[in-house]
């Protein structure tokens, strides 16, 4: 290969990752404003709601909470006691022990004095054998609450039954290790009780880090920033996501997913489309975007909305092989969604969902780390090569260096005109530095868990979730 041809391949490289980056930064900006217009108009509304009357309306909407729950015993018994204490009318709660091998289930038998009942599950979707039935409190305090015990089959298995389990309109998912807010079914159930035009076929909302925060009795009493380094990343992280990134595309009725933490479905549509995959690790995305399929194909109007009030608080890894493995996990369920909805990609039949959606999904969060690792490759054959232009690689690092760091502190300054849930003096100057500091700590983190996912989705395909070590929300109330 001669010396022009050589040079002709680096120019096209060349051209080819500047206009990735700046496709990237032009994304980021557009989204970014979409959702801050969006939040603003957002709040103005909501400002003139009564969620009293939602509250107290016997004819509210009936809403069913749906938690999986394995190996759950450290927060179990104070996650249940948020659940129920839920600000709505109209609500039950299933909690589905998945095969647990702690003691989760005998802790819930003894705090809310539980019995066994007979009791007849119309199986619409096949799910794994129960394993010691079903249970219900004696205790009319907790009439809200069944327990469901089953064999292990996963949390989409788990969340399935729950399905088949529900009587009422609406299913709320949830991890059962998430807090939330009292009147987090009020503000959630809100965009299907608007439907005009468009049929309301879920809603998600924020999801925030409980870590080190103060919980008592099963409710969210003082939040706290956490001193581990790498859990106050992740909490920069979940900023810039769900302020600057889910509004934007809620407000284009793009969303092709809603957090596993924390949404709401309606039950029947979500039944109708086979209930959750048992087959893949990413199933909070591949219902959204099945469901979604369906509506398209079937030629109704519908709408995927989004809540920007924190209503959900969980708790994230503290250390990086727990952070690891979860990201692997991500990548892992978003390679097999995109990858089973292939039809979908580019294709005008599909609008929005599959013209703007898929495609950005595909380069800019499954091919991304990809390109990313080319890119460094890239540019150790210019070092070997001894052509780099080092003018031009310096301020293309720059570049975007200054661009993550403001990116984080625009989230840090709308967090703070909106909902300023970090009140304490000093938290703010704290994550400003911090945004300085986050993209050498969590981002190279992150991309190595992405690389791993790819390389363990098409190369040992025996790994499924990897479990989650958890410290125990009440445990970090005394952090």
């Amino acid at each position: 290969m001669d010396t022009s041809t050589v040079n002709l391949i680096l120019e096209i490289f060349h051209y080819l990752f500047f206009l990735f980056t700046f496709s990237v930064i032009t994304s980021y900006v557009v989204l970014s404003l979409i959702s801050v217009r969006e939040t603003i108009e957002y709040r103005k509304k909501n400002s003139f709601v009564n969620y009293k009357d939602i509250l107290s309306s016997t004819i509210s909407p009936s809403i069913t909470i749906i938690a999986p729950a394995y190996n759950e015993s450290l927060n179990i018994v104070e996650n249940v006691r948020s659940l129920l204490s839920n600000h709505y009318v109209n609500y039950d709660v299933v909690i589905v022990n998945d095969g647990s091998k702690d003691d989760s289930l005998e802790k819930l038998i003894t705090a809310f004095d539980l019995e066994k009942i007979e009791f007849i599950i119309n199986e619409k979707i096949k799910t794994q054998p129960l394993r010691s039935g079903v249970f219900k409190s004696k205790n009319p305090a907790f009439e809200k609450l069944m327990v469901v015990d089953k064999e292990n089959g996963g949390k989409a298995d788990a969340l399935n039954l729950g399905l088949n389990i529900s009587k009422s309109k609406y299913v709320a998912c949830i991890d059962v290790d998430c807090l939330l807010l009292e009147d987090a079914l009020q503000k959630m159930i809100k965009p299907f009780l608007e439907e005009t035009e468009a049929k309301v076929i879920a809603t998600g909302g924020v999801i925030r880090i409980a870590n080190s925060c103060k919980i008592k009795g099963g409710k969210l009493i003082e939040v706290n920033l956490p001193k581990n380094l790498l859990v106050q990343a992740q909490i920069l992280e979940y900023l810039r996501t769900f302020l600057l990134g889910r509004m934007a595309w809620s407000r284009l009725n793009g969303l092709l997913v809603i957090s596993g933490a924390f949404g709401i479905f309606d039950k029947n549509i979500a039944i109708e489309v086979g209930g959750y995959d048992t087959n893949t690790v990413g199933e909070d995305m591949e219902i959204i975007v099945r469901m979604r399929r369906h509506m398209e194909e079937i030629g109704e109007k519908y709408k995927v909305s989004y809540i920007p009030d924190p209503l959900c608080w969980t708790e994230a890894p503290e250390s990086y092989k727990i952070f690891i493995s979860q990201r692997n996990r991500w990548t892992r369920g978003t390679i097999e969604t995109l990858r089973k909805h292939r039809k979908i990609g580019f294709n005008p039949k599909y609008g929005i969902f599959g013209l703007i959606s898929y495609p950005y999904w595909l380069i800019f969060e499954r091919l991304a780390p990809l390109i990313e690792v080319i890119g460094i490759i890239y540019f150790v054959v210019l070092l070997i090569l001894k052509q780099v232009r080092w003018e031009y690689a310096l301020s293309f690092l720059l570049l975007s260096y200054l661009f993550s760091i403001l990116f984080s502190i625009v989230a840090l300054y709308s967090e703070e005109l909106t909902y300023h849930q970090y009140k304490k003096k000093g938290t703010g100057f704290k994550l400003i530095l911090l945004s300085a500091i986050e993209p050498f700590i969590l981002h190279p983190v992150i991309l190595y868990s992405a690389i791993r996912g790819n390389i363990d989705y098409y190369f040992n395909k025996t790994i499924k979730w990897g479990e989650m070590e958890r410290t125990g929300l009440s445990s970090s109330s005394s952090s």
